[in-house]
């Protein structure tokens, strides 16, 4: 179904029935006299993935499998979320895991746990990463033909730095 680094979300561990997932931009608004607002796109904003699900350890899951949860989201590491199908979503933290146990065995064992975990992207967009590189080989570029321009201009005895 999913993994999260090494916890494989599945029917034996802990299956999910619902992925909701939340995805936002920013925007900056800077107010004009007369007319709209102007805005500037910031980039992404919060990425979030919900999921809900329920363990019934007659069934399917084993409560072990929320412990295991808690121990990952206690290291406060991010872990590569990838779905089964072979997606990558990016480095994902847990951020919220809730439970609900209902409908108890007479040792206090719950029959039914409902779950819900939360997780926040931290990584960049695998875009922006291309693009920054981009733009530094640019810029270390430029810096290389100036430097080469400055040598031959001092060879020449002219100036093409505006020194």
């Amino acid at each position: 179904m999913l993994c999260l680094g090494l916890f494989v979300f599945a029917l034996d561990t802990l299956s999910y029935q619902e992925l909701q997932r939340r995805s936002s931009w920013k925007h900056a608004s800077q107010p004009l006299v007369g007319a709209r607002n102007a805005s500037q796109y910031l980039g992404p904003g919060d990425d979030i993935i919900t999921l809900n699900g329920v363990v019934v350890p007659e069934f399917a899951g084993t409560s072990a499998s929320l412990s295991v949860l808690r121990l990952m989201a206690d290291q406060g590491a991010a872990w590569v979320l990838v779905e089964g199908t072979g997606t990558i979503y990016g480095a994902f933290v847990i951020t919220e895991l809730q439970e609900t146990r209902t409908l108890f065995f007479e040792t206090g064992e719950a029959r039914r746990i409902e779950f819900t975990l939360t997780l926040q992207r931290v990584d960049q967009d695998a875009q922006e990463t291309a693009e920054q590189l981009i733009a530094d080989s640019m810029g270390d570029l430029g810096a290389l033909l100036q430097d080469a321009a400055d040598n031959m201009g001092q060879s020449l005895g002219v100036s093409f730095s505006g020194n």
